[in-house]
């Protein structure tokens, strides 16, 4: 059974080894971490060139969330009326721009629960195109980088871990697939809660003029 997957994995990459820079680009064009950590691995085992990989993440990241800037620009309070669940992460997500303003576009891409909402949000506010897509390219690289270095190291931890048995990469993957999926478990539960905090927090404060004006 391991043998298979060892096989497939590396088939697979090896197959498909320049779409999976495309794939990375589609993937992290709609977020999400999980994938470039998986192909961070599959670099550390010489099966894709980790400066490509580096690269497609990073554009792929850069370029989605310009577009979700432009959608909050051009269409930001009509979406809000049309799907008035968004109002409160976009607040929290302006809130927090208005309190750091740089550091926050710099590292939305970190806070779990809010960065849904953060490039949509920012297209809402004052900031200028140029500003954003300037702090934005940079975020994006640091995101990028983090995430497919951290990967490749994973690999590398596993493969001196398991020693002659991390021949098999597909014993490698399914390690740092449990790794991972146990990590971002936990960081999603605590995040969802913060954020569901700052949200009853947030219907408090506005609730509280009701109150004093009754």
């Amino acid at each position: 059974m391991g043998r298979t997957v060892e096989v497939d994995i590396y088939h697979l990459v090896a197959h498909y080894h320049d779409w999976f820079y495309v794939i990375t680009f589609l993937w992290t064009f709609l977020e999400g971490e999980t994938f470039v950590i998986f192909a961070g691995a599959a670099a550390s085992q010489k099966l894709l060139n980790i400066y490509w990989l580096v690269a497609a993440a990073w554009l792929g990241s850069f370029a989605g969330d310009q577009l979700y800037f432009l959608v909050g620009r051009k269409y930001g309070h009509r979406l809000l009326k049309r799907f008035p669940k968004l109002q409160s992460g976009v607040n929290i997500a302006l809130d927090l721009l208005h309190k750091y303003h740089v550091g926050f576009i710099l590292s939305f891409r970190f806070i779990y629960g809010v960065r849904n909402f953060s490039s949509l949000a920012m297209g809402m506010s004052m900031i200028s195109w140029p500003r954003f897509a300037a702090l934005n390219f940079i975020a994006a690289g640091l995101w990028s980088n983090c995430f497919v270095w951290l990967g490749y190291l994973l690999g590398v931890a596993f493969e001196a871990v398991l020693g002659n048995i991390a021949k098999d990469f597909g014993l490698i993957m399914l390690a740092l697939f449990v790794t991972v999926s146990v990590v971002l478990f936990f960081l999603h539960r605590r995040s969802k809660a913060r954020f569901e905090a700052k949200i009853a927090e947030q219907k408090k404060q506005m609730q509280e003029p009701v109150a004093k004006s009754d």
